[in-house]
């Protein structure tokens, strides 16, 4: 046996519904694809018509043995106008959720995923702390809709890519570059944070039910200094990681709101997570503030290192921060021609079960190639192949090997002859 997976542990895929449902739903990416910005043109408005194929996805699923699932619900198809709900939409997520749960698969709930309503984002979204009651409002609305069927709940993904991107490099939307609204939006997300966990408690107490596990999705990833003789590329490595992941998970965990954040609605520290969502994917080797390459590293198609004893140092420095079971709600590559994935898979699972880490839940980002942001439709993630233009689903040879480990437990020899052996990275 190459290694076994930990006891208990269960392996599931991830999503988010921009990514996936399609359709031309108000939201700041349908706007930023029409603002020009997605770089092949492809639109959210396609993606992988989920919201039409919904049934056929979660039976693909089922079929590949998978009994976990991250997804998200669409805040801008619930709630296409201020205070006005889609109950078309509440029956969809419904009807979702319900057939998920026959196919024995359960849900993970991630509530914010980098989308917003058009309405929300024109009044600020969430660089104005005014804004967090209509957050609060929408979180209380899909738990009173949803909390029969989910007991499992993630926040918000990624609050510092969200606000990196948008409002620090200005690749993502609303496309602004300034340091101090960067940390003003990490600061307003990390209020939404914990008063959604709060929130979320309370209500299902109210509903009857006592498993509720509430937590966020934290990107982190490995800042090394280029020359680890050179005193000022390793201060830039702990500046760059502080700043990028450091301050947002001390302030989402535990309430603790140290620079540059500021703590805007006087949270009490405290304890606000029941698991730790790790999403893992690379590392930065830098000689200034920011990010860099190493030389001579492996890369994914997107020019990603591919570093997978990093999965490890990140959770364990989660887990440093609040000691709690670690689902790892996001790991995967762009392999477009899916030819060293199952590579990349085995990899960080192995370092993985090898720790002594409480590594419950991995979930492989992603389960079908969808619509990657602003790479669009060019960026395949996904353990499942989608024709753009059919629409048909076919599992790749990374979603036979994942389904193998799920059914045999880990990886063993013969499996890894089989789909790892002859796998190598690019240079």
């Amino acid at each position: 046996m190459m290694f076994r997976l930990l006891p208990g542990m269960q392996l599931g895929v991830s999503s988010a519904p921009a990514q996936i449902e399609g359709g031309n739903v108000d939201h700041n990416w349908n706007d930023w694809y029409r603002l020009g910005k997605i770089k092949d043109g492809s639109s959210p408005g396609r993606a992988n018509r989920h919201l039409e194929l919904w049934r056929e996805d979660i039976d693909l699923m089922h079929s590949m043995g998978i009994k976990c699932y991250r997804l998200g619900i669409e805040w801008a198809r619930l709630e296409p106008e201020e205070g006005a709900w889609d109950k078309e939409a509440v029956r969809y997520y419904r009807r979702l959720l319900k057939y998920m749960k026959k196919c024995g698969i359960e849900p993970l709930l991630t509530l914010h995923h980098f989308t917003n309503p058009m309405w929300f984002e024109r009044r600020g979204g969430f660089a104005d702390e005014k804004n967090i009651p209509a957050f609060l409002r929408f979180v209380s609305f899909a738990v009173r809709a949803f909390g029969d069927l989910v007991s499992e709940y993630i926040t918000i993904n990624e609050p510092n890519v969200y606000a990196t991107l948008g409002y620090y490099d200005g690749g993502f939307p609303p496309g602004e570059d300034s340091v101090m609204l960067a940390s003003k939006v990490m600061s307003v997300m990390a209020a939404c944070h914990i008063r959604s966990y709060n929130m979320i408690h309370r209500l299902r107490r109210k509903m009857g039910y006592r498993d509720t596990k509430v937590g966020y999705a934290h990107a982190a990833r490995v800042f090394s200094p280029a020359d680890r003789k050179n005193p000022l590329h390793g201060a830039f490595a702990r500046i760059s990681k502080w700043m990028f992941q450091g301050a947002v998970v001390k302030a989402c965990l535990t309430g603790q709101f140290l620079p540059p954040l500021r703590n805007i609605l006087d949270i009490p520290p405290g304890q606000y997570a029941d698991f730790l969502g790790l999403n893992y994917y690379t590392r930065s080797t830098v000689s200034r503030i920011g990010d860099g390459m190493a030389p001579n590293a492996v890369k994914n198609d997107l020019g990603w290192e591919i570093y997978p004893p990093g999965i490890v140092e990140c959770a364990r420095e989660l887990y440093a921060v609040l000691k709690r079971p670690i689902y790892v709600t996001e790991n995967g590559t762009c392999d477009n021609k899916d030819v060293f994935r199952s590579k990349y898979i085995y990899e960080h699972l192995k370092v993985l079960c090898e720790d002594v880490l409480p590594v419950e839940r991995y979930y492989h980002w992603c389960f079908c190639d969808n619509f990657e942001w602003l790479e669009g439709e060019s960026a395949r993630f996904g353990i499942v192949h989608v024709n753009y233009e059919t629409q048909k689903r076919t599992v790749k040879k990374s979603g036979r090997f994942y389904s193998e480990i799920i059914v045999q437990g880990g990886v063993t020899e013969a499996l890894y002859q089989e789909y790892v052996a002859g796998e190598a990275y690019h240079l």
